[in-house]
């Protein structure tokens, strides 16, 4: 399946956004796009939590266990480049086009992966699909921006959060059954088939909303080759990183070396001037979403596996211990969706980086033994909650401070400060684990048995302190200073 031509003699202009006042997510002029977009977050979403499951077969029955930490690094490195080829595409032509051709590479690489007779030609597939879910997330992105209105933002972000819970409670669930009465291959190719529902729905109702670039009359802007070889520095850098970290040797040092001078420039020209000093404005939000969700998943890595290795857990129990974020996380961000909220959205992001910091630096108070398991539970609760508000803010406030024509290229700016900031802070807690007798870490819960305690510490309690400076940057959201 090829890229849709965006442009069509009966395509309504770009800038025009049905019922701009008024409506609902769920309306006339927005129902079929709404569905259709959250059943992509869905794929997405189930495809994340699932694959996971099936990986360590996948890797055992194909002889890679070597090779198993390239099999999540290769899907990172290149949604990382497609991510800001996406932004720019997507401002030059329209969303139509990356989107398009996002869900397709996704689709063909879970297939590529599924019947891969080796485990490199399975890597291989996890690096065509992570293109396409680089040029997928950030297009989706530009998407919101050009059909709905600024009151509705909101509410579809809550919906993008909400398609979470069901994939986070349930794909483990159904990945682990299928793996075990089917094989591991048919978790990869069983989900291509869920492509065409979102194809049938989403494709039309965006050709008719927002397709086209953002100025129909203004001449195309043409590629910027700079941000394109800068994505490329990145993406390679931030691999060789992650490799760094998980081989704790001398030798080690070369590529952490050689990883972080291609990264720090490359970072530097792809984030927003003034991301790293916190200037006020889209700086600190793109600054914010990299410092939340970096503390965050990297501090939730380590909990399934504190848990089974210092309190005797199985597996599902421990990872059960989070289930129940997946609804509080939803709730978040209904709460920011609210229209009462809106005047009040800078301060409930700070409330809600409070929350992920208390939820954190709480989460290793199991590591005594008369503190019962379940306070990890209710911790990552509340701390899912704050993440529920601070990251469909940052959303809404990244599309609300763009202008059309910059949506793909900020929203690309924010993707990559996600993903940037998960693997260097997961990189820092894993060296950080591993220094201070945590043994080997991997993807996941992995050998971590005979931990020493101070070792979890060593992850958490740093990761609260990024979560609680998050809360400080929290307060520059507002381009005005002391608005």
């Amino acid at each position: 399946m090829s890229a849709l031509e965006p442009r069509d003699a009966d395509v309504a202009p770009a800038t025009a956004v049905p019922s701009p006042g008024g409506g609902s997510v769920l309306g006339r002029d927005h129902r079929a796009l709404s569905i259709g977009m959250v059943s992509v977050v869905l794929l997405i979403a189930f495809e994340a939590t699932a694959v996971g499951t099936a990986m360590p077969v996948a890797a055992r029955e194909l002889n890679g266990i070597p090779l198993y930490a390239f099999a999540f690094s290769a899907y990172f490195t290149t949604s990382l480049f497609a991510m800001v080829l996406s932004g720019q595409w997507s401002d030059r032509a329209g969303p139509l086009a990356p989107l398009t051709a996002g869900i397709t590479a996704f689709a063909a690489g879970l297939l590529l992966s599924g019947t891969a007779g080796t485990m490199w030609l399975f890597i291989l597939g996890r690096a065509v699909q992570g293109l396409g879910g680089g040029l997928v997330i950030v297009a989706l992105y530009v998407v919101v921006s050009r059909a709905y209105s600024e009151t509705l933002r909101p509410a579809i972000m809550a919906a993008f959060a909400a398609s979470w819970v069901v994939p986070s409670v349930v794909g483990p669930l159904a990945a682990g059954t299928i793996t075990e009465h089917l094989g591991w291959r048919w978790v990869f190719v069983g989900i291509p088939v869920l492509v065409v529902l979102p194809l049938a729905l989403a494709l039309p109702a965006i050709r008719r909303t927002a397709s086209g670039p953002a100025d129909p009359a203004a001449p195309l802007p043409p590629y910027d080759r700079r941000r394109i070889r800068l994505a490329l520095g990145i993406s390679a850098g931030a691999g060789l990183l992650q490799y760094a970290g998980q081989e704790l040797r001398w030798l080690s040092l070369l590529p952490a070396a050689v990883g972080a001078a291609l990264l720090v420039p490359a970072a530097l020209g792809l984030l927003p001037r003034g991301t790293y000093r916190a200037a006020r404005g889209l700086p600190s939000v793109v600054l914010l979403r990299g410092v939340a969700a970096g503390s965050f998943i990297a501090a939730e890595s380590f909990v399934p596996l504190m848990l089974v290795t210092q309190r005797g857990l199985s597996p599902t129990l421990a990872g059960m211990s989070l289930a129940v974020g997946g609804a509080t996380w939803a709730l978040g961000s209904w709460i920011q969706s609210r229209p009462r909220t809106e005047p009040y959205r800078e301060r409930l992001v700070v409330f809600g980086m409070v929350l992920v910091a208390a939820a954190i630096a709480a989460a290793p108070s199991v590591l005594i033994a008369s503190v019962p398991v379940w306070v990890v539970a209710v911790a990552w609760a509340f701390g899912c909650l704050g993440m529920g508000m601070v990251i469909a803010s940052t959303s809404v406030l990244l599309l609300k401070l763009s202008a059309p024509e910059e949506a793909g290229a900020n929203s690309a700016a924010l993707q990559i400060s996600d993903g940037l900031s998960n693997v260097l802070l997961l990189a820092a807690g894993g060296a950080a684990f591993a220094a201070l007798g945590g043994g080997a870490v991997g993807h996941g819960v992995t050998s971590g048995a005979g931990a020493h305690p101070v070792a979890f510490a060593a992850v958490f309690l740093p990761m609260a302190g990024v979560a609680l400076a998050g809360a400080w940057v929290a307060t520059r959201l507002n381009p005005r200073a002391g608005g």
